[in-house]
């Protein structure tokens, strides 16, 4: 039988069509190790050196590796040690996956449950069947296909661009290079990774500048980028502005992930009303326009500098995350957007393979019901942050508040932003910024009534330590010793986690995702598209609830247009769900709910200006 599959094809392609999206502080610290053998896509957090130094010393203890640490008083220690962590993770992902291969090509079974995890329509998932089912020296080919074709995933990092602190040596404040954000993209420009860096929480223009310094942002001779520029963003205007700021200095954005603004993991960046699926079609209707304005931006640049100008425009990526649940929700997206890769983030909270979680975290994951899952305002960056009911934080923050002690030790000050009272900031989940509030509103007392008064005091102390409860998950997890004040586990998973309700395993999580078995509990769970927009119609309401009695102009345009924007939103919605193959089975339920959310929507009031 001659053997039809193409032994010497090379692809640049993802294996798959998921990635793991970066998850808190460390949920995700690791997962390269745990995934990228499989050509899975994960991104790991840099923002705090001090589990990254902790991760690498469990790691190079568990492999054998001779490392001795990088002390807080050597020069550079932050940059050094997100160096020293992300090229560990690199050779213990190129050796698993070097002995996967080789595992792949002597035992069948493995080989054949590798491939029962491989999307339905991926070529490589047909070449190795073919090849199996010739049998014609049947190792040997499958070690030169696998060869070819087969990748590990990326190992991507995250910074979260304005989480980029002064620092200072006592009194003195050092360069600007030595804030966090950017000694955190110095480490990763630094390491021996060939991958990219995931910008979140918006713009930063001294960051962005600051990829000037390092060539590998650049294409080299041959047009390659070794490291990526990936921006997370909400819609496309965002992205436009963003990705022309970095081509006017030669850089390249190589991929948007676009994430919902609130149907989403941590912390939620609501848009002005604008639906996941207008902002995708946008984006794939314009994704010419972007390529070609930042192309041209790009070129100018380049040639200013002196350096190399790719002739045409390089590889522009464009991926979606938040929400997605189903199968078929995953297909819908690659379909009719012609993504590139969806994210599933959440989901895989419940996955021990993949994540790190602890035991006692993850079953309150599995348990969590749609009331348990809320937009909190925990998080001191001002910013709606996901979470849910029962955490260990939680309970711990309430019994602080009830013994007159609210506010964290604030060890690491990594959110040490509010220029309030310092120059040098500081965190408003701290005690230090608690007690200086909770002084203030006691000269306020006798001024303010009991219920404004416990309503500003809890709008004082709700905030949660973050640097140390998003990283608590992987010290328990690992029996690494947690020092200082106890803080808990806090968690930052997206409504969407409701309708999972048990541990899964790696295996089992993928044929989800790609249709081969379900996961997801007996709850009713809404269409993606319909949980976001239900989330958008709460948050124009809470909004309105929220507005001073002395509205401005300003308030009421932005609050109009939120509700504009969502009837738009509902009429694409409309005419999308009628056309499209996808979604038949519950089409007349998704057509109702698109209808009631309307009509709800019509009959909220915006406040107007009082006529005097």
């Amino acid at each position: 039988m001659q053997i039809t599959t193409p032994l010497f094809m090379t692809t640049n392609k993802n294996i798959h069509t998921f990635h793991i999206p970066v998850m808190g502080l460390a949920y995700t610290i690791d997962s390269p190790i745990r995934v990228s053998q499989y050509g899975i896509s994960s991104v790991i957090s840099i923002i705090d050196d001090e589990i990254i130094e902790k991760m690498n010393t469990f790691y190079s203890k568990k492999f054998n590796f001779d490392y001795k640490g990088i002390s807080t008083k050597i020069h550079d220690y932050r940059a050094l040690r997100i160096t020293s962590y992300l090229n560990m993770v690199d050779e213990v992902v190129k050796k698993k996956f070097d002995d996967f291969k080789q595992e792949l090509v002597e035992n069948k079974e493995v080989l054949e449950n590798y491939i029962a995890m491989l999307p339905n329509k991926s070529e490589i998932k047909k070449g190795l069947q073919n090849l199996i089912e010739d049998g014609i020296k049947y190792k040997e080919n499958i070690k030169i296909y696998l060869e070819n074709n087969l990748s590990a995933g990326n190992i991507d990092v995250n910074i979260m661009t304005k989480v980029d602190k002064d620092n200072f040596i006592k009194d003195e404040q050092l360069p600007v290079i030595f804030n966090d954000a950017h000694a955190s993209l110095r480490g990763f420009a630094n390491s021996n990774l060939s991958s990219g860096v995931v910008l979140s929480a918006g713009m930063n223009p001294r960051l962005y500048s600051y990829f000037e310094s390092f060539e590998d942002f650049f294409p080299d001779l041959n047009g390659k980028l070794k490291k990526k520029i990936i921006l997370k963003v909400s819609d496309f205007r965002s992205a436009m502005i963003q990705g022309n700021f970095l081509a006017k200095k030669g850089l390249w954005i190589s991929e948007y992930r676009i994430e919902s603004g609130l149907n989403c993991g941590g912390h939620a960046f609501a848009t002005d009303g604008y639906l996941l699926g207008p902002i995708l079609e946008e984006f794939k209707e314009k994704k010419g326009q972007l390529i070609q304005s930042a192309h041209e931006l790009m070129i100018k640049a380049l040639e200013q500098k002196g350096m190399f100008t790719p002739e045409k425009p390089m590889e522009l990526k464009i991926t979606v995350q938040g929400g997605v649940g189903t199968s078929e929700e995953h297909e819908f997206l690659l379909d009719q957007y012609k993504v590139d890769s969806v994210g599933w983030g959440s989901p895989f909270l419940l996955v021990p393979e993949a994540t790190s979680v602890d035991i006692e975290t993850r079953a309150l994951l599995a348990n969590a019901t749609e009331k348990d899952l809320y937009l909190s305002h925990i998080s001191p960056l001002g910013i709606p942050f996901n979470t849910v009911k029962g955490t260990s934080n939680e309970a711990l923050k309430q019994s602080r508040i009830k013994e007159n002690k609210s506010g964290s030790s604030c060890p690491k000050k990594l959110l040490a932003l509010s220029k309030e009272f310092s120059n040098q900031g500081i965190c408003t989940a701290s005690k230090k910024y608690q007690d200086i509030k909770l002084e203030e509103l006691e000269v306020q007392k006798t001024e303010i009534s009991s219920s404004e008064y416990d309503k500003i005091k809890n709008k004082i102390t709700e905030k949660s330590c973050l640097c140390v409860g998003l990283v608590n998950a992987a010290y328990l997890e690992n029996d690494i010793e947690i020092k200082g004040q106890e803080q808990g586990v806090v968690i930052c998973p997206g409504p969407n986690l409701a309708y999972f309700d048990k541990e899964v395993s790696l295996s089992d999580m993928v044929k989800h995702i790609y249709g081969n078995t379900s996961v997801l509990g007996k709850i009713y769970r809404p269409n993606i598209f319909i949980n976001e927009l239900k989330m958008y119609v709460d948050y124009l309401k809470n909004e309105i609830e929220t507005v001073s009695t002395e509205v401005t102009s300003a308030q009421i345009k932005k609050l109009q247009l939120f509700k504009n924007n969502l009837i738009e939103g509902i009429n694409y919605y409309e005419n999308l769900f009628v056309t499209t193959t996808f979604f038949k089975d519950c089409y007349e339920t998704m057509k109702n709910q698109l209808q009631s959310y309307k009509n709800a929507i019509l009959e909220i009031e915006i406040p107007q200006l009082e006529i005097v």
